[in-house]
């Protein structure tokens, strides 16, 4: 398996942890949200090892590479939302 695929399967697997953390959290749109895209990822750049042609294979790469895009703003949200709820807890305990 190639570096990227490896990575790319290995970041896979710990959005699916963030995801079942967020399910227990309550914060269901925004966990289904960053496992489709947090998975599409990976599922390109492995179709990308396996394409048809030259143009097949950078298209696919394009894909995975406006994924990661869309899953770093995701993520960024989820960590502000974090954030902003652990200083209202500690606003509300003061």
């Amino acid at each position: 398996m190639n570096v990227l695929a490896d990575k790319s399967l290995k970041f896979g697997v710990r959005i699916y942890k963030l995801c079942k953390y967020l399910d227990e959290k309550k914060e269901f749109i925004i966990s289904k949200q960053i496992l489709r895209c947090g998975t599409s990822i990976g599922a390109n750049i492995h179709e990308a090892i396996h394409a048809e042609s030259e143009l097949d294979y950078i298209h696919k790469y394009a894909i995975a590479i406006n994924s990661d895009a869309e899953e770093l703003m995701r993520l960024l949200v989820t960590s502000l939302k974090t954030m902003k709820s652990k200083i209202n807890i500690k606003r509300k305990k003061e």
